[in-house]
């Protein structure tokens, strides 16, 4: 489904990025991964090895999302390297959980400047190099709770918000040059943020209250993010693919 196609992933080292990088390696896409560590939160081997152990095609840069110099060097390391940027994922984020009244500043602004800055960022640099193309697909990581809110997150919900938005408001602008611009919403997923910030009780009641049943694993959030980039989605624009097990209807 990407073959060929040169696919940047933020946050590729863990969690729903690495499994984003690793679908699309599968599926012949040349992968560069940028992440503040090449380490897995979760342990195991890097990313870009186990694609590479596979006879797939990936790098690592280091990067962090919050300084653009950093994300533009990991832009144009993938244009120098592979020849093009076909796909932009802008997956890289943190959760916080507290009461508004109760999170100091500086937190909001940390949290701010991975999952929004770190999306303008991303497209920013991205869109230079796809506007030359006339094509492009950009895949935003938002969530649920850029929907319909979730207790105790004001300043995740307020960043997937905005990062809904954006995606919306930059397919309008993007689509005549032939870029698409498209989020997935992950309800809740089994990654290494999630074990550590969420507890056993609110794992459960997520699991309970999802008509499935259960917490989506991250290669399910991989696949959805694999139809976006392709050409099988190529007149889906602007569009949030709710990916919540039906959660966010109940």
């Amino acid at each position: 489904m990407l073959d060929s196609k040169t696919a940047v992933v933020t946050g590729g080292a863990s969690g729903i990025g690495r499994a984003i990088a690793k679908e699309y390696a599968d599926q012949g896409a040349n992968v560069v991964i940028g992440d503040i560590s090449r380490d897995p939160r979760m342990g195991g081997e890097p990313t870009d090895e186990v694609i590479a152990d596979e006879n797939g095609e990936a790098m690592y840069v280091d990067t962090d999302v919050t300084d653009y110099d950093d994300v533009r060097h990991l832009v144009d390391s993938a244009v120098e390297e592979y020849g093009s940027l076909d796909v932009m994922v802008n997956n890289a984020g943190i959760l916080q959980q507290s009461l508004l009244h109760e999170t100091p500043a500086d937190d909001w602004e940390e949290l701010m400047r991975i999952n929004v800055d770190g999306v303008y960022y991303g497209t920013k640099a991205a869109v230079d190099h796809m506007i030359d193309q006339d094509s492009g697909s950009i895949v935003n990581i938002s969530s649920i709770s850029g929907k319909i809110g979730r207790a105790n997150a004001p300043a995740y919900c307020a960043s997937k918000g905005a990062v809904t938005m954006m995606t919306r408001q930059n397919a309008i602008d993007y689509g005549p040059e032939g870029i698409r611009v498209n989020a997935i919403g992950p309800g809740g997923t089994l990654t290494a943020m999630v074990h550590e910030v969420m507890s056993e009780e609110r794992q459960e009641y997520l699991e309970d209250a999802t008509p499935l049943r259960r917490l989506a694993e991250p290669d399910e959030i991989a696949d959805v993010a694999t139809f976006l980039a392709s050409d099988m989605a190529s007149y889906v624009n602007g569009h949030v693919l709710i990916t919540d097990g039906g959660f966010s209807i109940v």
